[in-house]
């Protein structure tokens, strides 16, 4: 595997991104090397999963590779699409897999540590929910990703519509991020979770992990109002502003969005 490392130490299993020279972004590449080393975890029937950067590192990762996002007129996030690929493979892991973040989380990126079990974070990083700054037709699995757990609506809301990022301590407030650290603490307070879930009986811990997946996704939606809310994803991506974007992320500039 090129794009991260991996390490065993008993029954915790760690993943290490490895793409800091493209600041991680979750490029095909990538997140097939992350659902390889996942599959790799599960065979070695390891109890507890750890995702991470390297230490030091500025940009836990910068979201979904733009480079492969299409320029319009076609569902860019469609069941197949490499960030949903990685969210199921983390949502479907048998052992609870634990983010441990340091640096700044993006778009994409922010979705799959939201995906993870438990996130525990430096106290100076930051996470920013980032489509709306290029023009992306997000796809309600991302969006009910978000709003399935303990989050406010109100806060996902502001992420979304705004873009901005938002503080490590104020995440833990809002219940995105289970408790933040100083720098020097946070992967021994990591591995101490770890170690304790190890020591619990793995086949019920899997059982409830995936009962607590089954009954989040229990929410209904009528076929109807999934095509009515897929027409209006493809209106999005078919227009102006989905080009837009996209554009002005290449040629460095600020989008001029003017809903067409």
């Amino acid at each position: 595997m090129s794009y991260v490392k991996t390490e065993t130490k008993g029954f915790v299993g760690t993943i290490t991104l490895n793409y800091g020279k493209k600041l991680n972004a979750l490029s095909s590449e990538l997140i097939d090397d992350i659902i390889g080393a996942i599959k790799d975890m599960e065979r070695l029937k390891m109890r507890c999963v750890i995702l991470r950067a390297e230490p030091g590192i500025k940009v836990f990762s910068a979201g979904h590779d733009i480079k492969e996002l299409p320029r319009g007129k076609r569902d860019p996030l469609s069941y197949k699409d490499p960030l949903r690929r990685v969210i199921r493979a983390i949502q479907k892991c048998p052992a609870p897999v634990i983010a441990m973040i340091e640096g700044t989380v993006w778009g994409g990126a922010f979705e799959t540590i939201m995906s993870c079990d438990m996130v525990f974070a430096d106290k100076r990083s930051t996470f920013a929910m980032t489509p709306v700054n290029l023009g992306v037709a997000y796809d309600i699995v991302g969006v009910h990703n978000l709003v399935r757990g303990d989050c406010s609506a109100h806060i996902i809301k502001e992420l979304f519509f705004t873009a901005r990022p938002i503080s490590a301590e104020r995440a833990e407030r809002a219940g995105i991020v289970n408790r933040v650290y100083d720098i020097e603490d946070l992967e021994a307070a990591v591995m101490d979770v770890a170690e304790v879930i190890c020591t619990k009986a793995p086949l019920s811990v899997a059982l409830i992990k995936e009962e607590l997946r089954v009954l989040s996704e229990a929410s209904p939606l009528t076929p109807g109002e999934f095509q009515r809310l897929q027409g209006i994803r493809r209106t999005v991506y078919d227009s102006h502003d989905a080009k837009e974007g996209i554009d002005a992320f290449f040629e460095k500039r600020k989008p001029v969005f003017t809903g067409e």
